[in-house]
């Protein structure tokens, strides 16, 4: 009887390992408040990670599909069964969080004798105000945490941690819808790039290393060769934007950016990233 805390926190240790495993080929997704309003951006191999949820809300994740699938889908009742009950200001990113994905996820984590939810989730909510957006990112284990101005999803806390000292350093406010899909990106490939150091260094941990090895991981490659890296992988991968539009016509502020869109706003370094 005695061994049985000792034995669920032992599973819940080894549930966060393989979770970890599950997202190191994922995806870094980058969330930017400009001038406009709010800008969520990834690049994916196919499969779409940014969603409209309502009509001030947008949904962006990692993980397997499926379970995020069956999220969006739960938010998306959520909210539109809390905007018939009450009305749509009611309908907010921190009521939906906190009371409604937030616990299912937490649970599935912690019921050890059933799958685990692959996902990390982003939602951004535009407020009426610019001070009034948010933006909240969900953990596998069902914690979240609420920011303003930036977030990222990534495959580790210390790729995020590095993504978004990144973003704060580079940040000016306030920023154009160019000037943030141009930071997004970048802070994105700061991401991708550190999920590839994590990945060799860990190949490289059986094999003896000179005393500096490691000092290369902190460093915060260039603005070109973020760009190139980017350049790099449009062959396989998909640049996918979005936005919450502040001043839209009408109730639905969500907008996904086209090809169209994107060659009127990439710098001109990445205009062959989306050229036909």
């Amino acid at each position: 009887m005695y061994e049985e805390p000792y034995r669920w926190v032992e599973a819940v240790g080894n549930r966060r390992q393989y979770l970890d495993e599950q997202f190191k080929q994922g995806s870094p997704v980058v969330a930017l408040s400009y001038d406009g309003g709010i800008l969520l951006t990834t690049v994916s191999k196919g499969t779409p990670k940014l969603y409209e949820i309502y009509d001030r809300l947008a949904l962006g994740g990692m993980g397997h599909p499926t379970d995020l699938e069956k999220l969006r889908f739960s938010l998306l009742e959520m909210a539109h069964v809390e905007g018939f009950n009450r009305s749509p200001s009611d309908v907010t990113g921190s009521r939906l969080v906190k009371y409604g994905i937030a616990p299912v996820i937490k649970q599935a984590f912690e019921e050890v004798y059933k799958a685990p939810l692959i996902v990390r989730i982003l939602v951004a909510e535009l407020g009426q105000k610019p001070e009034k957006d948010a933006l909240l990112t969900i953990n596998y284990d069902g914690t979240f945490e609420e920011t303003m101005g930036r977030a990222v999803l990534a495959a580790t806390p210390a790729v995020q941690t590095k993504m978004m000292s990144y973003l704060k350093e580079q940040q000016a406010a306030p920023l154009s819808l160019e000037q943030a899909l141009d930071l997004a990106l970048r802070a994105w490939a700061i991401g991708s790039l550190a999920h590839q150091q994590d990945e060799a260094d860990q190949q490289a941990e059986a094999k003896p290393q000179p005393n500096n090895a490691g000092s290369s991981a902190a460093a915060i490659p260039s603005s070109d060769t973020l760009i190139a890296h980017l350049r790099g992988i449009a062959g396989e991968r998909t640049i996918e934007c979005a936005i919450l539009e502040r001043q839209a016509p009408g109730s639905s502020k969500y907008r996904s950016l086209k090809q169209v869109d994107l060659s009127r706003l990439l710098p001109a370094a990445l205009q062959s990233v989306v050229a036909d």
